[in-house]
């Protein structure tokens, strides 16, 4: 028996040690995630991803859909790729919506799921030993998922409900106009909500539905991510099994391009119940893995925008005209918009405010930014994010994000090595290319039937 056992904690400590040694190799070669990324895919299109951790008991499953918001093109119908992360939940032939919870909880694990512009996730950490039925309980749901026109409207009336208590809030509200008002063509114009013209409608739209889930919910548009205490072979294994036999569809997404803005647009929101408020969101790029340019904007932002650059402490601690700063560019599939947020003490000073922000821009654009705060902020960057990929949930959260961009999750890697090349002169070519007058859109909330600075 205790050669047994000895034999038994020697192959544990090959095993830990193997899994050091794989860990290193990815540190080593200067990759942000110090963990393998294996990727198979299916005859069907579907892919499978795995990221062995050690994490004893315990797996996060995830699947994206690469369907969000963004792929809403047809009008009158908006709000859909929401609204199936509420109706995911109702059930199939094989499991009612009571007995997929109850098993569910067998595992350990309690599903949830979001949505966003480019995607819907999906997602539960639980017992990896129950890795089987987690596989059993997602493909049945996303292969056969069943709902009478009564289940339809009952959650419809629910998603018009959530709408509405979101939309209380006059952030939620300027963020609906801001994103209207930003782009008149493409899908970006409205939000993952939807118009709530459309979603008052949705209880007549049973049978779009259908269409929806039909067109969207295939292996071509999804990825299968597991994280924790399983092997490539063991989830790949499992992933013919379950998704093998789902079928292909035929149906491609496409969005309409936005044409090239041409001068500063404006919107505004009378409401006196909060502090003043504006932003600035000039046009940014789509993401990309292999381009400086979101890298460069990312160390621009907190160089200039944080709360430890020199406008923050000029505007928010010292004259404390504003009583919060911020800004940044979305993550996103196609071009975006970088935000500049501002709430304020007094409504008067907006137009002193957006001066010494221009200021700060003009600044950015004309000089190099010192060497040394180069150089801290994009190790900070790195390492801020580096220290919150250590539970297997966080790491599969964050492949989820580059999956939903990109569709592969080797895109963290590839990105975050590119945050060592940022130079002076990129801070200054990013500044100059997308902060430009004519690509802006000013958003106000105040109390006045018009924006100070219009």
């Amino acid at each position: 028996m205790k050669t047994i056992i000895m034999a038994a904690v020697m192959g544990l400590v090959l095993i830990t040690a193997a899994s050091t040694s794989i860990a290193d190799s990815h540190k080593a070669a200067g990759k942000i995630l110090p963990y393998p990324i294996y990727q198979h895919k299916l005859d069907n299109g579907l892919n499978v991803v795995t990221v062995p951790f050690d994490s004893p008991g315990l797996a996060a499953f995830h699947i994206i859909t690469r369907v969000g918001a963004r792929n809403e093109v047809e009008p009158g119908v908006t709000g859909f790729a929401h609204f199936f992360e509420h109706m995911m939940f109702r059930g199939t032939d094989n499991y009612s919506k009571e007995e997929y919870a109850a098993a569910l909880k067998s595992t350990g694990a309690a599903a949830n799921a979001n949505t966003t512009q480019d995607r819907t996730a999906y997602h539960m950490t639980g017992n990896s030993e129950k890795l089987e039925l987690m596989f059993e309980l997602e493909s049945d749901r996303f292969m056969n998922l069943k709902y009478s026109e009564h289940d339809f409207k009952t959650e419809a009336g629910a998603v018009k409900g959530e709408y509405t208590k979101n939309f209380a809030s006059p952030y939620s509200q300027i963020n609906e106009k801001r994103a209207e008002t930003a782009f008149t063509t493409h899908t970006y114009s409205h939000t993952t909500m939807g118009y709530f013209k459309d979603i008052v409608d949705m209880p007549n739209q049973y049978e779009y539905s259908k269409l929806f889930f039909d067109r969207y919910y295939r292996p071509e548009y999804n990825t299968v991510l597991v994280v924790g205490d399983v092997t490539p072979e063991q989830v790949n294994q499992l992933a013919e099994k379950y998704f093998g036999k789902w079928q292909r569809g035929d149906y491609e997404s496409v969005v309409p391009v936005e044409p090239e803005q041409t001068g500063t647009r404006y919107v505004h929101l009378q409401n006196g119940s909060i502090p003043p408020y504006f932003s600035m969101s000039y046009k940014g790029p789509a993401f990309s893995d292999s381009k400086i340019d979101m890298p460069a904007l990312d160390v621009l932002s907190s160089i200039v925008f944080s709360n430890t650059s020199d406008l923050y402490k000029k505007l928010v601690i010292e004259e404390q005209k504003v009583r919060s700063l911020g800004g940044g560019a979305r993550d996103s599939r196609d071009p975006g918009l970088f935000t500049i947020y501002v709430s304020m003490v007094d409504k008067k000073d907006m137009p002193y405010v957006m001066q010494e922000i221009e200021k700060a821009i003009a600044n950015v654009k004309a000089e190099d930014v010192d060497a040394a705060l180069l150089a801290r902020t994009k190790s900070n960057l790195k390492y801020s994010f580096a220290m919150g990929i250590d539970t297997p949930d966080a790491i599969a959260r964050s492949l989820s994000h580059y999956i939903q961009l990109t569709g592969d999750p080797e895109s963290i890697n590839r990105l975050y090595a590119l945050y060592d090349k940022v130079t002076a002169a990129d801070i200054k070519m990013v500044a100059n290319k997308y902060f430009v007058p004519e690509h802006l859109t000013i958003a106000t909330i105040s109390e006045d039937e018009l924006g100070a600075l219009q």
